[in-house]
């Protein structure tokens, strides 16, 4: 039975592969949408899925209870619910849920897979996944069980339960995003008949315990995928995910394209060549390569100046990890102590040591500017008023000769640095970052290193790290998902870098309580010029979104593009066709 199931995969992918080949004829009810990038997929579990990588495909494969409909990020529209409605103080939400909709397994989306689904991500609520921004609605803390014990099954059950059909939400307290975190993928209902089958979580206060904080990254679901959504998968190897038009979707509008591969390929010249010959549709490459060797090419098309709501910096590690990048584990010119970037003169230093002039000129092409904060500037909260942290190597020489009362710079130090393995735009960046460092004295040694995305982001992981680059899309559209993100002890990145400011903890918790927007606004900028003075992050500069793909695909365009979604494009596979 083994050998028969293995050799239908196996048909089914070499019939994919044929397709991809002849990509440039394909069309109509054979088409193929071929995406290459340099990144690998850590998971397919929309329970753990939060990284944009696994979040492009996992989208793809299921529905939350609901969305965005074109560039509108301001508004969630319904999906697999069809109406709801907020009592009790906009404590208590009552979700009415779309009849005639089947999961890929065949089986009957119910209240009962929304209520799994849910509890789900409470239950486990990993530091690699985003449920703690749900349990902080529903639960009033970002923590699991293990690290909050005052968290119930008894809680859990009744923050989210289903009424006959009508699933139903009970909140401790008003959060005025709450609907926009359901939106986020992470929240995609699961097949819970189909997970139950495979060995996942059986739903069931005997058992609860056994599954909280357990890490779904491997898990069967990541193996077994069963949503809702429009693509259904097919094989899944290191190199390419397959997948297919699910026949049973439920909307009026099918998928015009029928499969999709994505490909795992690491050298950027191998992505630009076969996208100038038609053999793939979308490509992740810089900014560079679209205006020097795609641009004004046959069949070439790019969309330019779009939205950006994504912020990036490189995170210092105030605390790393014995077994990590430490060298030495001493101040001796030969490694680094775990606590390195405690001192905040050594972040400084760091800081003022990052060309950010030349990174906008030489790899954004002058577009962009030096933000003062990880925060999109076209959010709510930035404060344009406050400027950027300044590229000056005289200030970046004076931090360092502070720095542990002048050792750093008489012992010198030797540090390894991280990025993501194919990510020139991050590579590009530590060597600006290295060059400069370097300069300012002989005894200083930066080692670039380049490792795999699933690696890099591995909870488990993170904490051996010594810098790498924190990037952070959206989960919903309110400052807080990034302020508290980057700047919280207990937020995502907080506890990874070790990082403790209790003032910053002060005004984020007040900013988050306060439906007060010139409140908000005037405690985001006293958030932006501590952290900035304090120099938590080597801020990235904004960048505008280009995107370029195949002039044969057609759903792609600035009127649809949302930057909410994960995928490069902005929009679902299910909205493209293909000429």
């Amino acid at each position: 039975m083994k050998n028969k199931t293995l050799s239908a995969v196996a048909l089914a992918t070499l019939s994919l592969t044929l397709a991809a080949c002849n990509n440039k004829q394909a069309g109509g009810a054979d088409s193929t949408l071929v995406i290459q990038q340099s990144a690998d997929v850590p998971t397919l579990d929309p329970g753990t899925t939060y990284d944009t990588s696994s979040g492009q495909i996992v989208e793809n494969m299921y529905e939350t209870l609901v969305g965005y409909e074109g560039n509108d990020i301001t508004e969630v529209k319904p999906v697999l619910a069809t109406e709801w409605q907020a009592s009790n103080g906009d404590k208590e939400y009552r979700f009415t849920l779309r009849d005639g909709v089947k999961f890929h397994t065949g089986n009957d989306f119910t209240c009962a897979d929304a209520e799994y689904t849910l509890r789900r991500n409470l239950v486990t609520n990993t530091a690699d996944s985003g449920n703690w921004f749900l349990s902080e609605s529903l639960l009033g803390t970002p923590s699991n069980a293990k690290d909050d014990t005052s968290i119930t099954w008894a809680k859990i059950s009744s923050a989210v339960k289903c009424d006959g059909n009508t699933l139903v939400f009970t909140l401790p307290a008003v959060d005025p995003a709450f609907l926009t975190k359901l939106a986020y993928i992470g929240q995609g209902i699961v097949d819970s008949k189909h997970a139950k089958e495979i060995g996942e979580w059986d739903g069931t206060e005997a058992t609860w315990k056994d599954w909280v904080g357990k890490d779904l990254m491997g898990s069967e679901l990541n193996k077994q995928p069963s949503g809702t959504g429009a693509y259904k998968l097919v094989n899944r190897d290191a190199n390419a995910i397959t997948l297919t038009a699910f026949d049973g979707y439920w909307a009026e509008t099918k998928p015009q394209i029928k499969n999709v591969i994505l490909q795992k390929v690491p050298e950027e010249a191998a992505r630009v060549q076969a996208f100038l010959k038609g053999d793939a549709d979308f490509i992740e490459v810089p900014r560079a390569i679209i205006s020097t060797q795609l641009q004004g090419k046959e069949g070439v098309a790019v969309l330019d100046d779009l939205p950006n709501t994504t912020a990036s910096g490189f995170s210092m590690n105030e605390k790393i990890a014995a077994g990590g990048a430490l060298g030495s584990g001493k101040l001796d010119g030969q490694g680094i102590p775990s606590d390195f970037f405690k001192d905040p003169d050594v972040r400084r230093g760091f800081v003022a040591a990052f060309d950010v002039p030349t990174y906008i000129k030489q790899v954004q092409e002058g577009k962009g500017a030096p933000r003062n904060f990880l925060l999109p500037d076209s959010f709510p909260g930035y404060d344009s008023n406050l400027e950027a942290a300044k590229f000056d190597l005289d200030l970046a020489k004076a931090a360092f000769q502070r720095a542990w009362g002048g050792q750093v710079w008489d012992k010198g130090f030797r540090i390894n640095v991280s990025y993501r393995a194919g990510a020139q735009t991050q590579q590009t960046a530590m060597e600006l970052l290295k060059k400069n460092i370097e300069a300012l004295n002989p005894k200083f040694k930066v080692n670039i290193v380049a490792k795999e995305w699933s690696e890099l982001i591995n909870s488990k992981n993170v904490p051996k790290e010594a810098m790498v680059l924190s990037a952070w899309a959206p989960d919903y559209a309110d400052p807080d998902n990034f302020v508290s993100t980057f700047y919280a002890s207990n937020g995502y990145y907080g506890p990874r870098l070790n990082a403790d400011d209790a003032q910053l903890d002060t005004w984020i918790k007040e900013a988050r309580a306060t439906t007060d927007a010139a409140r908000r606004d005037e405690l985001y900028s006293q958030i932006a010029k501590r952290a900035q003075d304090e120099a938590y992050y080597v801020i990235m500069p904004a960048s505008p979104t280009v995107f370029p793909y195949r002039e044969n695909i057609k759903g792609v365009s600035a009127d649809t593009f949302n930057p909410m979604i994960a995928f490069t494009s902005g929009t679902y596979w299910k909205n493209l066709s293909k000429e």
